[in-house]
């Protein structure tokens, strides 16, 4: 278990650090994500987004702990 943490660490260390060039990406404005904006209001959440990490993830758990 500490080695899972440890390594999500590092990712998210990592991404961090990479933040400028993983924004041209364009995670998080991908079709899909819903976006609201009103009057003196603003809403958005990622859904798409959110898939893919969840899968990436998913699949690179799934491979270390082979």
């Amino acid at each position: 278990m500490s080695r899972l943490l440890i390594i999500a660490g590092v990712i998210l260390i990592a991404l961090g650090a990479l933040w400028p060039w993983v924004r041209k990406l364009g995670l998080g404005r991908l079709p899909g994500d819903i976006h609201v904006q009103r009057e003196g209001f603003s809403f958005h959440f990622p859904i798409v987004t959110c898939l893919i990490i969840s899968v990436v993830l998913s699949l690179l758990l799934r491979w270390l702990n082979k």
